[in-house]
């Protein structure tokens, strides 16, 4: 592998996703349809349906979030509601296109509550992610990824274990010896929540930094 831009992060640890604990199947589409039926926790219960990855079986970069939200668990598609706008956006000022990224979530059925007619965004628990890390690994075995990056926290604890942080462990490219790099930074829904303009300009920046590091490495 390449040298890390920004120098690699030794002290983490391989997180549940990246264990040998996790579905097999001879494609990813078989795979998929599998879990469709997932029971392994009790989300499925009130999610309208599992939301699994979206993008080519075949792709160098795979971009990691926590769960789906409102509009993805209606589409059935990641990344669609306006938290996806914005990383479209973002990997655009990037030189990346979305279309050659594989875009999945670490939690395949949408978390809420429900407050009158909305479905508020509910954080997964340990036990949660924990089981449903059996189909992102699945997912990262088959597609053979040169980049990994893990959009916020729970995404980079699905992969890292609990040990990684996006505050100080944010931009550094990882070499934990699986044959790809992985790249932690924060989710884009964390930018619609900022008020200020300048700090949301910054914070956008840096974010759009991050993916330039991560096409860095798909490059090498």
């Amino acid at each position: 592998m390449i040298g890390a831009p920004n120098g690699k992060v030794r002290r983490v640890q391989t997180g549940p996703a990246l264990s040998h604990e996790h579905a097999h199947g001879r494609s990813l589409s078989v795979i998929e349809r599998e879990a469709h039926g997932c029971q392994r926790c009790d989300l499925y219960r009130n999610a309208t349906q599992l939301v699994f990855g979206e993008g080519p079986p075949d792709a160098r970069l795979v971009l990691v979030g926590e769960q789906p939200g409102d509009k993805e668990d209606v589409a059935g598609r990641p990344f669609v509601g306006p938290a996806g706008t914005v990383l479209t956006e973002c990997l655009g000022e990037a030189g990346i296109e979305r279309a050659d990224c594989y875009l999945t979530n670490a939690v395949k059925h949408f978390k809420y509550e429900q407050r009158g007619k909305r479905r508020l965004h509910s954080r997964p628990n340990a036990g949660e992610i924990q089981r449903c890390a059996w189909w992102l690994g699945a997912e990262l075995e088959h597609i053979h990824p040169h980049v990994v990056v893990a959009l916020g926290a729970t995404a980079a604890r699905t992969l890292l274990g609990p040990g990684v942080k996006v505050r100080t462990d944010r931009g550094k490219a990882i070499d934990l010896g699986l044959g790809f790099w992985i790249l932690v930074t924060i989710h884009p829904s964390y930018l619609l929540r900022i008020r200020g303009r300048e700090s949301a300009e910054r914070e956008r920046s840096d974010f759009i930094s991050d993916l330039k590091v991560a096409l860095e490495l798909q490059r090498a």
